[in-house]
């Protein structure tokens, strides 16, 4: 797989648990689901800048989006 496609998984995933892991915050509730979707994100997040050349930085992030949707959907 693409390196980009890591990253706008790995950001999708996050964007996903996090609330969710607030929500069962909230209700008294343990996060177990939330927890491994945030490592899983995580993990994808960071294997992703260790293989992108130069680093991930936080202005590229748009362009990783593009490039990576572009590429699949060609």
């Amino acid at each position: 797989m693409d390196i980009d496609l890591y990253y706008i998984i790995g950001v999708t995933l996050l964007a996903f648990a996090i609330p969710s892991a607030i929500s069962a915050i909230i209700d008294k509730q343990a996060p177990r689901l939330s927890a491994i979707l945030i490592v899983i994100a995580g993990a994808m997040i960071i294997y992703a800048a260790r293989e992108t050349p130069g680093g991930l930085q936080l202005h590229t992030i748009p362009d990783a989006f593009i490039n990576a949707v572009g590429k699949y959907l060609r």
